[in-house]
């Protein structure tokens, strides 16, 4: 997992409701906690594009609901700021599932555009994506 190349607000606080944009069978997922993040006693953690989450699913088919699977965010409404001084934000809050910690996607399409920044931070997601914003 390298870092990011931005500053990235994150604005998905954990038990958010985020919809899925893959085919991996999940449609609705719960964000549970979030990895690699350090708070202030009393804040909740929160995510943002290109984090890694771990959620539970809350609509899908019947074999993967009510597990607890882990994520990535790729889109959120929340407007971000690059680098080069310009800001981004989606229509949705949407993650991919994935079959292990390591950053490999269950899925194989993604519908929608995915955040550069997710590209640059997990190879194996770049791979599968057809547009990369």
């Amino acid at each position: 997992m390298k870092p990011l190349s931005s500053k990235v607000t994150r604005a998905l606080p954990v038990q958010a409701r985020v919809l899925t944009c893959d085919n991996s069978g999940a449609k609705v997922l719960k964000i549970i906690s979030v990895k690699g993040h350090n708070t202030v006693k009393g804040r909740y953690p929160a995510a943002g594009v290109g984090d890694l989450v771990l959620a539970s699913v809350q609509k899908g088919k019947l074999e993967i609901r009510k597990t607890v699977v882990p994520a990535i965010i790729v889109r959120q409404r929340k407007e971000f700021r690059r680098a080069d001084g310009t800001r981004v934000k989606f229509e949705d809050n949407a993650a991919i599932v994935l079959k292990d910690m390591k950053g490999n996607p269950k899925g194989t399409i993604f519908k929608g555009p995915i955040a550069k920044e997710v590209a640059e931070r997990w190879p194996a997601v770049a791979k599968v994506a057809n547009m990369v914003v």
